[in-house]
């Protein structure tokens, strides 16, 4: 029996609208190795506009759950911070079986993620790898202030030489937000050298055109990604 779902919202006027959730095919094999990391990362720009201007597509979760079951073919590996804050899938206006995602505080990577990547990448087959950052970032306030508190001071020194390398002439401070926005900025673009620098497989990739390796900052008043 056909289940029928219904979404109600209000339009400018306060009219009741329906919308019937859209029910996407999850990506197969054939489709994921047909596209291009430039038509992945177009993709990705055009799903942040949709999130930005509040057009997000209207999805039945449980059909695509039941979709995905098999097998899946996303077309991208994100790596953002762990901030509840940056909702990925909704960032790009993705569905399930569309992107893998990993979370650290700060967005650097370590052996896990690289080899978390590789699979994304040489054995699943997406097309992009982006590392996005955020505005008033935690983890890169406290790695500024040279925070000690358990673990955290160990997580941090993946971002500390970022903050040594930073060349700023004005108060280099966690309360100064240029400061800390230069510092997010050259977070992620290191963190996009580690991933070439420590993983052969992945720069193979990129070099012969395979994937793609990009950057971005989530600003978290607008919820635009500015692709670096």
């Amino acid at each position: 029996m056909e289940r029928i779902k219904k979404v109600i919202i209000l339009d400018e006027n306060d009219a009741s609208v329906e919308i019937k959730p859209l029910v996407e095919d999850v990506l197969t094999a054939e489709q994921q190795k047909a596209l291009s990391p430039d038509a992945v990362i177009a993709s990705l720009k055009a799903g942040n506009e949709r999130y930005v201007t509040n057009d997000l597509t209207a999805r039945d979760h449980t059909e695509q759950i039941r979709k995905s079951t098999n097998g899946q073919y996303p077309k991208a590996v994100i790596l953002s911070c762990l901030d509840s804050r940056v909702p990925v899938e909704d960032v790009f206006d993705k569905g399930i079986g569309d992107l893998f995602v990993a979370r650290v505080a700060g967005n650097f990577v370590n052996e896990d993620i690289l080899g978390s990547m590789e699979f994304g990448c040489k054995v699943a087959g997406s097309k992009v790898i982006m590392v996005l950052g955020h505005e008033h970032c935690g983890a890169v306030k406290a790695a500024i202030d040279n925070v000690k508190l358990g673990n955290i001071t160990a997580m941090l020194t993946k971002i500390r030489p970022v903050v040594e390398s930073s060349d700023y002439s004005g108060d280099k401070t966690s309360s100064n937000p240029e400061y800390v926005h230069l510092v997010c900025v050259n977070n992620v673009l290191n963190t996009m050298e580690q991933i070439r620098k420590n993983s052969p497989i992945l720069k193979e990739m990129e070099d012969s055109g395979a994937i793609k390796i990009i950057g971005g900052v989530y600003d978290m008043d607008t919820g635009k990604v500015d692709f670096l």
